[in-house]
């Protein structure tokens, strides 16, 4: 079990838990910045060393999170999942403690309110499902999951049209929850509840949405993937390789940068490394992440 990677943040009365199924993940910044190189890392020494290694690589997890409410649980998108099979080897057949992190951490599935994914990529819909003689069943049978309806349609075009690099998560993540009768396809500016809403952040794909979290005057916002690694708050307008689209979500990331910048409001990166949160404050060299770390 990976109960030493769980942690959980309060905002007012709303708790937030992270869920991670794969921690610290290396990989050269190409992957992100298609034109970067090592040195693009290392000319921000603030990323070390939780975000980035001394020869410059970039760092990043794969989590999730679960929010408590005074009225719901909540689910914040469902990693990865297992016994996949993915584009890439390393999600393939995956088998995490992820389940069982959930329960550690005081969460039953089986008393999920709402599953809510930021977007449809298959690092956010895997958990949605889980293999039971197989077949693929809802793994939260009696939340409602919610998907941005513009999302959604977008996600069903490109099934049709085979218009995607992998669509395999599409018909053993979220088909089955469609066909239970579970989803209900939402607005980009929902409400959750009183404190928790959405915000557009489309760009990585069409209807991407981040997650704000307000409580007792507390301020929080969850990314998605917005952005994958803090370096981006120090270029935000740099292209990134896994936008559908581009130049949309570079304008994306400089309007949520300019937004948050030495505001009292935690953020929270959804792929952000341990420890995942920290405040965005101007430097000399744009934005950086501050942590307590």
């Amino acid at each position: 079990m990976a109960l030493e990677n769980l942690h959980t943040w309060k905002i007012g009365e709303v708790e937030i838990t992270r869920i991670v199924e794969v921690n610290g993940w290396e990989d050269d910044i190409s992957m992100l910045w298609p034109d970067a190189g090592p040195q693009d890392v290392q000319k921000y020494p603030w990323l070390l060393p939780h975000f980035a290694t001394p020869d410059g690589k970039m760092i990043i997890s794969f989590q999730c999170f679960v929010m408590r409410t005074p009225q719901y649980q909540i689910m914040l998108d469902t990693c990865i999942g297992a016994d996949r099979q993915r584009e890439f080897d390393v999600f393939t057949n995956m088998q995490t403690s992820f389940l069982e992190d959930l329960s550690a951490a005081g969460f039953k599935r089986e008393e999920m309110d709402y599953v809510l994914c930021t977007h449809l990529h298959f690092d956010h819909v895997g958990w949605n499902t889980h293999l039971v003689d197989g077949q693929w069943v809802p793994t939260f049978p009696n939340a409602r999951y919610l998907f941005g309806k513009s999302e959604y349609e977008h996600w069903k075009m490109l099934e049709e049209n085979k218009g995607y690099h992998d669509l395999n998560h599409m018909a053993d993540a979220v088909q089955p929850v469609v066909d239970a009768g579970l989803v209900d396809l939402i607005d980009i500016e929902h409400k959750v509840c009183p404190e928790i809403s959405l915000r557009p952040t489309p760009g990585h794909t069409p209807g991407h949405v981040s997650i704000c979290i307000e409580s007792k005057g507390e301020k929080a916002v969850i990314t998605g993937d917005l952005m994958h690694n803090p370096i981006q708050l120090a270029e935000p307008k740099r292209i990134v390789r896994f936008d559908m689209d581009q130049e949309a979500g570079a304008q994306t990331r400089q309007d949520f940068v300019d937004d948050y910048a030495n505001q009292d409001v935690l953020v929270i990166g959804s792929h952000f490394s341990d420890p995942s949160a920290g405040y965005v404050v101007s430097d000399d060299d744009g934005c950086r992440l501050k942590t307590d770390n």
